[in-house]
């Protein structure tokens, strides 16, 4: 969806209008994956190893984890459940190379999250999905929770520590949700 569809689905002028689980979830989803693409089209290149803190993530490292995030949706909504300590999916290294690369890597999970969130039955939605690490359990929610939780928090999470870094570095901030100090934001027009 194109950012201004996408902006336009905060205000009720997206098309979709089907009430199914997975509808309400990709209106949401498609705004998320818009301002965390227009966020990391802001990260500069020769500063992806700053961070604010020692304890902080590198700025690439950071805009390769909000790039790679979406995969985990995949996870959520494909797998029937995930235990950490085991886990047999691939972990996608989160190596800064260019902003170029970082956005196509977003491109590319946010299509697969996407395409198998759009499959997913209210159904499949409903069925509790178990996320531990060994004997510890992290959470044991409905699918459409846990990928509230898991995937649409956490992302909105790191964009917006994104959209700090970039503060922090002098390099202007998206209007996301509204203006920022740097970008007016308005509606789409109908």
């Amino acid at each position: 969806m194109p950012p201004s569809a996408a902006a336009g689905a905060i205000f009720g002028t997206a098309s979709e209008t089907s009430t199914s689980t997975a509808a309400l979830l990709l209106q949401d989803y498609d705004i998320e994956i818009s301002n965390t693409r227009r966020t990391i089209e802001r990260v500069p290149e020769d500063k992806s190893d700053w961070t604010p803190h020692p304890k902080s993530m590198p700025l690439g490292t950071l805009a390769m984890h909000c790039a790679t995030m979406p995969i985990f949706g995949v996870y959520i909504v494909e797998d029937d459940g995930m235990d950490m300590a085991t886990s047999t999916r691939p972990r996608i290294p989160l190596v800064f190379t260019t902003r170029e690369a970082c956005l196509a890597q977003l491109d590319e999970t946010a299509a697969q999250c996407r395409a198998a969130l759009a499959s997913a039955s209210d159904e499949h939605l409903a069925r509790l999905w178990r996320f531990s690490f060994g004997d510890h359990i992290i959470s044991n929610s409905p699918r459409s929770l846990t990928f509230r939780q898991m995937c649409f928090n956490h992302l909105v999470h790191h964009t917006a520590q994104l959209g700090v870094y970039l503060r922090m570095n002098d390099i202007p901030v998206p209007a996301l949700y509204g203006p920022s100090a740097d970008e007016q934001w308005t509606p789409p027009s109908s």
